[in-house]
């Protein structure tokens, strides 16, 4: 009986639509026995340089100058092309796609348990035990993808499909929200909240994680400024509906009861991870992903990085050759990559400069250290709060880039705030000259929660600042 090897072997030379298929996916290693390798990288080298397969002839001279092979190796190659010139019959080639990428599968499987316990026995000289997940994950991903493009004529049918495809998003629990993202976050999206420090970066954050727990969503906040329990302090004083300072005097059966309802009707979870400050990039977060998987069989809907510039990059290290502009704007498209490889939306969070700290009209040229992030990311607006905006309970939300709807529509407006509770909801924008254009209808001239000119406004802020020789 053939083996699989030789009837992946003798196809490869043969049928010139199943070699292009599978040519990318086969790999060295997958051959078990030294002449089944040697004939395949013969096979292999000659189909990517020539573009075309080779003959009985090709693979014989190809063996002769093949250099590094022993006696015995050569001779048996020599066997092997021998018999896989030999005249065959036609193979079913579906039949032969199926069982090409079964064998791939159970070679990679195969090999990767082989290494793993070449590691765990401390024989491995680069890897470490952390790096079983990835291992073994990476084997078990093995497959064939036969996709490589969107043929515009072929594909027109499913391309009206997936204009009228209803797409999976994540919905606020806030009215304005939905109306600026058509229905909430999609997956595979960077959403970046920009504010001054202490204006509601984690605050938001923590709402909606929140939130979407509370719909039935798993959730993985990773923090890399507070502690996880910090965190989970907020989210139980938002779910909870009570403030920070009523949650630390709770009694213990009362903290039990108000858990007890909160988790009554939800079936998701909800996971925390601190990492320290200036340390974790893409790579821990992807290993996190990995262990969540194996160890608690949990896969999250949506992800919050709480902050971006506190994370670090890991294509790029830190040195006097890397500016921020570099470093924030590789962070946020591997934060973005992460998105699009796990399918899931990810939230995150960025300061404004010194400017923007002042300015009651925040734009995209107050991103501090990086413009290259809003350029990176799908949805990004401002949290802008005031002193006025803080007597009435309320935070000023104005979009800065959104690629789910018009930018311009609903372009400023307000929602309510509960610092104690930690909790945002919908106010009244009725009598608010917010909406739209965020213009006045008579001057033309952009106006503030409170009609007031938002250059005045900002002016008057930095006066106050430069008395007081912040800036």
């Amino acid at each position: 009986m053939e083996t699989t090897e030789k009837i992946i072997l003798r196809n490869l030379i043969r049928d010139d639509s199943y070699a292009r298929k599978v040519i990318p996916f086969l790999k060295d290693e997958y051959f078990k026995s030294r002449s089944d390798r040697v004939v395949f990288q013969i096979v292999r080298d000659h189909i990517l340089k020539y573009n075309s397969l080779p003959t009985n002839e090709v693979l014989t001279i190809s063996l002769d100058e093949k250099a590094g092979i022993s006696e015995q190796d050569y001779k048996d190659s020599s066997e092997l092309i021998g018999d896989i010139c030999q005249p065959i019959e036609n193979v079913d080639e579906k039949w032969l796609l199926d069982k090409t990428e079964n064998f791939c599968k159970d070679r990679a499987i195969y090999n990767a348990i082989l290494e793993s316990i070449e590691i765990i026995d401390g024989k491995s000289r680069t890897k470490t035990k952390n790096a079983l997940p990835e291992i073994l994950s990476e084997a078990l991903s093995v497959s064939f993808d036969e996709h490589i493009g969107h043929d515009y004529a072929d594909d027109a049918e499913n391309r009206f499909d997936f204009y009228h495809r209803v797409e999976t998003k994540m919905p606020f629990d806030l009215d304005y929200f939905n109306r600026i993202t058509n229905g909430g976050i999609p997956n595979k999206t960077l959403n970046v909240i920009l504010a001054g420090t202490g204006v509601g970066k984690s605050l938001f954050m923590c709402h909606h994680a929140a939130a979407c727990f509370a719909q039935n969503k798993n959730v993985l906040y990773i923090t890399c400024e507070m502690a996880e329990e910090r965190i989970a302090e907020r989210i139980d004083a938002n779910l909870m509906d009570i403030t920070m300072d009523e949650l630390k005097n709770l009694p213990k059966t009362s903290y039990d009861k108000k858990i007890g309802r909160v988790l009554e009707n939800v079936n998701s979870k909800l996971i925390v991870k601190e990492y320290p400050t200036a340390t974790a990039n893409v790579q821990h977060f992807r290993h996190l992903l990995d262990e969540l998987k194996l160890k608690r069989n949990f896969k999250p809907d949506i992800i919050f990085i709480d902050y971006l510039n506190i994370c670090t990059s890991s294509r790029l290290k830190g040195g006097s050759n890397i500016n921020t502009y570099m470093m924030v704007k590789a962070i946020a498209e591997e934060l973005r990559g992460l998105a699009v490889e796990y399918d899931v939306p990810v939230f995150t969070a960025t300061q404004t400069n010194r400017s923007g700290y002042a300015n009651s009209d925040v734009g995209l040229e107050e991103t501090s250290e990086s413009f290259g992030l809003p350029m990176t990311a799908d949805l990004m607006f401002a949290l802008i709060s005031t002193e006025e905006l803080e007597e009435n309970g309320q935070i000023l939300v104005k979009q800065l880039k959104n690629r789910y709807n018009d930018v311009f529509t609903n372009k400023k407006f307000v929602v309510g705030i509960n610092r104690g509770k930690m909790k945002l909801y919908d106010a009244d924008n009725s009598n608010v000259n917010l909406i739209g254009s965020n213009q006045d209808e008579d001057t033309g001239v952009g106006v503030g929660y409170d009609g007031r000119n938002f250059d005045e406004k900002f002016r008057s802020n930095r006066e106050k600042l430069n008395k007081l020789k912040v800036i």
